[in-house]
């Protein structure tokens, strides 16, 4: 594939995570199978600690703003062996963290909950970070050319934080500027993108933003940021409409910087 020029006008590279830095797969099949696994265990254990009685709380809240919208999830009859209302609650909290992860909610109060969880799997060398062999190098050449670097993911801060403070290639941590997740807004909406631009101290025409979700690319697209598709192994395909409208990559070493000294 071509190589790609950043504009020139850019200051500062903003990176989505899952399928761009990060294969998917390893969202799928490490990070959300080691959540299911240990969800139990972790809430039995933590259920009277102050992280998890507030990890709860929001779920709580959550749960109620999606009654209020008729988006609920389906209450099951809790199995009648149950005996203790602290058992009886972790299996509500249990069953709405996993209708919430089958639907693929993006919601903080799950994302929070994950990311504490997550912790102490790192932490133990239990799970390691894995990025793409060309994402280091070249964020690296980014930085010499006096480019600032952003991640925005879904994940929550905390955890975009462990997966490159304990990655494959150890603590990359000083390789961004700041993290951003969805409690700057959604990630499909043109807002979130102009905040972030806010934040950094950018117009938003200053920013690149690299994805591999075509619903993001074009919110960014509309807050005004330059944006590149990212073409990994397993991404969603694109129509042939959005091939021809996007710029396309398929590693960040075809990036070039032209007019950056």
């Amino acid at each position: 594939m071509a190589t790609v020029s950043i504009p020139a006008c850019t200051t500062a590279v903003l990176l989505d995570i899952e399928g761009t830095t990060t294969p998917i797969t390893f969202v799928k099949d490490v990070l959300f199978p080691y959540i299911k696994e240990h969800l139990e265990d972790h809430l039995s254990t933590h259920w009277e600690e102050d992280e998890c009685k507030q990890d709860v709380h929001l779920l709580k809240k959550q749960i109620e703003e999606d009654l209020k919208q008729n988006r609920a999830c389906p209450v099951h009859t809790v199995d009648q062996t149950v005996h203790t209302d602290e058992e009886k609650a972790i299996r509500e909290v249990m069953e709405n963290v996993l209708w919430q992860m089958a639907a693929d909610r993006k919601s903080t109060a799950l994302k929070q909950l994950q990311g504490h969880m997550w912790r102490s799997a790192y932490a133990s060398g239990r799970i390691k970070g894995e990025i793409y062999p060309d994402v280091v190098p070249s964020i690296k050449t980014w930085r010499e050319y006096g480019l600032k670097v952003y991640i925005y993911s879904s994940g929550s801060v905390e955890a975009q934080k462990l997966l490159f403070g304990y990655s494959v290639e150890g603590d990359l941590l000083d390789l961004f500027d700041g993290h951003f997740d969805t409690t700057i807004g959604a990630k499909v909406d043109a807002k979130s993108y102009e905040r972030i631009a806010e934040r950094t101290g950018c117009q938003p025409e200053e920013i690149t933003f690299l994805t591999d979700v075509t619903r993001e690319a074009k919110a960014a697209e509309d807050a005004g940021m330059n944006v590149l598709l990212v073409v990994r192994p397993g991404n969603m395909e694109l129509t042939d409409e959005e091939r021809a409208h996007y710029n396309l990559i398929t590693s960040f070493s075809h990036l070039q910087l032209t007019g950056h000294t």
